[in-house]
């Protein structure tokens, strides 16, 4: 297991303040594997461990068989025609083809592109045709939708799109054969001409306006990305993580998939998209030792009638993401999963996707106040959004990170790129941030969503973290929505731990009264069933200002 300690900028024969710079050292280097050849160390190592699990259908997989199926696969995508820096496109929620389809395509240099399974014809079409997907592999459909049906209508206006196969369906059976003449030694040959610095993977980041950027990203960025998460939590070949959270995103295809298969590691797939209780049945079932999640799927777990009733004994760690836990939440996770290790990472897509961590002592105050320290040979500062200064530790500024898990850029759009990735190759990621005198980082909301009232900042996340303790509030999210008088003024959007019984305005004013500034106190309550979100997993407080800025 790696170790970490963080680098403090100084200067002059009299320490300076502590700079807001962080730089995550570590014991161990970094791989310098492409993504198949990193499956396929751990085949060699572990040829007899289960590798994959598929608790719907009862499927399992040793990492032989998850060897020979990813080769099979790839042999197919090469007897289709597919050639390095080709893009595939994966349509389709988490099932065991979708990462087989992650490792094939790695193996033979193509780019796979993650679909997301909600997207519609309108939003699908863009995809094919931005990213130029020649091949796409999809499920028959999700939920309302039939992607065959939505492929045909949007299909004459893709013109790159040469081939489509559905999972589940003979036009897969179709691809397989493709392969039958395609030699071990040509995957050989593919796989020699590869580097670790070839794009691999696009993700379509979830946009707030226009349509989404893929960020595009290399064998170098998201293989190390999991592999150093996975050293954090302590990961062995004993380890068995059950992943409810989407393939499509980073979370499931790389803090899952990537951080499991690089240390021999068991993924066990639940349910096809997220059922609380289908989540608990995998946990018991296989055993699992790791559980991930945003923080609405832990509360949605916890909440689960009949929760006391699973055997949960055999976790010990976990990841959350996505979004910050209230306290009460972690409390609960610790005592009640037994997860007594979960760890909180940050990130974003376009850093493959974690830049910060936290360990496995840390205790509440910092898995709950904090996204952690610095992640192995990433550096993470704070700089002033206006000046690009960095800023004494204390102080509230933009965070950027730089590092190996700094994405390729936006596919095709240079100048895009640059409004993110300055020229010191520093991530700018739009979050308002702390660096602690300790060395940890807390976010402390986003730069478009900090709210200027009456000439004052307010960070929504510290109203929303102590409004977390009122008893009639389940949920929480404050935003900022046009005043004459004050420019700006605060409103908190309530999810109601008794919809027969929500808090009113006036009682949400008394309780923050209390404790925080009156500037900080919100002026008004809205009540709602749920929060927008992002495929991430985060609030989208945009449409919330939409909704409620009349």
């Amino acid at each position: 297991m790696t170790t970490t300690t963080e680098t403090t900028a100084r200067s002059g024969p009299v320490a300076a303040p502590a700079a807001s710079y962080l730089h995550g050292t570590a014991t161990a280097p970094l791989l310098g594997d492409t993504v198949g050849g990193n499956l396929d160390r751990a085949v060699a190592a572990f040829p007899d461990r289960e590798a994959l699990v598929d608790v719907p259908s009862g499927r399992r997989w040793t990492y032989a068989e998850l060897g020979a199926d990813v080769d099979a696969l790839a042999r197919a995508l090469l007897g289709r025609g597919v050639a390095k820096g080709d893009r595939v496109g994966i349509w389709a929620v988490n099932c065991p083809e979708w990462m087989l389809a992650q490792y094939a395509t790695a193996r033979i240099g193509a780019i796979m592109v993650n679909i997301n399974p909600a997207y519609r014809a309108h939003e699908v079409e863009f995809v094919l045709n931005q990213s130029g997907i020649a091949v796409l592999l999809a499920s028959l459909g999700h939920r309302t939708s039939d992607y065959r049906a939505l492929v045909d209508e949007v299909r004459d206006r893709c013109p790159g799109l040469r081939a489509v196969h559905y999972i589940g369906d003979p036009s897969w059976d179709e691809l397989l054969a493709y392969g039958r003449e395609v030699t071990a030694s040509q995957i050989a040959s593919c796989e020699a001409e590869l580097s670790c610095d070839d794009p691999i993977n696009i993700q379509y980041t979830s946009g707030t306006t226009g349509f989404p950027k893929g960020a595009t990203l290399s064998h170098h960025n998201i293989l190390n990305n999991g592999y150093f998460v996975g050293e954090t939590v302590a990961y062995t070949e004993h380890d068995r993580i059950c992943v409810p959270v989407p393939f499509y995103h980073c979370f499931g295809m790389v803090m899952g998939n990537l951080a499991a298969t690089s240390h021999g590691a068991c993924v066990v797939i639940p349910a096809p998209s997220f059922d609380p209780a289908a989540t608990l049945h995998a946990v018991e079932r296989e055993r699992c030792t790791s559980l991930y999640g945003v923080p609405t799927m832990f509360i949605a777990e916890l909440d689960l009638p009949g929760f006391a009733s699973y055997d949960l004994s055999s976790l010990r760690t976990g990841i959350m993401a996505g979004s910050p836990c209230p306290a009460e939440v972690m409390k609960r996770v610790v005592a009640e999963m037994n997860m007594t290790e979960v760890s909180i990472c940050y990130g974003m897509t376009e850093t493959s996707p974690v830049s910060t961590q936290t360990r496995r002592d840390d205790n509440l105050e910092r898995r709950t106040g904090t996204v952690g320290r610095a992640l192995p040979h990433i550096e993470v500062k704070v700089v002033d959004p206006v000046t690009g200064v960095t800023l004494p530790r204390g102080e509230a500024g933009e965070l950027c990170t730089r590092g190996y898990s700094v994405m390729l850029g936006y596919w095709n759009e240079p100048e895009r790129t640059a409004e993110v990735v300055d020229a010191g190759r520093w991530m700018h990621t739009g979050d308002l941030a702390v660096i602690r005198e300790d060395g940890y980082a807390q976010i402390v909301g986003r730069i478009k969503d900090m709210i200027i009232r009456g000439g004052e900042n307010i960070y929504p996340r510290e109203i929303e973290e102590f409004l977390y303790g009122h008893p009639k509030v389940a949920d929480v999210q404050v935003i900022g929505v046009p005043d004459a008088r004050y420019g700006e003024e605060i409103v908190a959007c309530v999810i109601p731990r008794d919809p027969a019984d929500p808090p009113s305005a006036d009682e949400v004013a008394a309780y923050c009264r209390e404790r925080l500034a009156h500037y900080k106190v919100p002026r008004r309550v809205e009540i709602v069933d749920a929060f927008p979100m992002t495929v991430s997993g985060k609030v989208r407080k945009i449409e919330l200002r939409e909704r409620f800025a009349a």
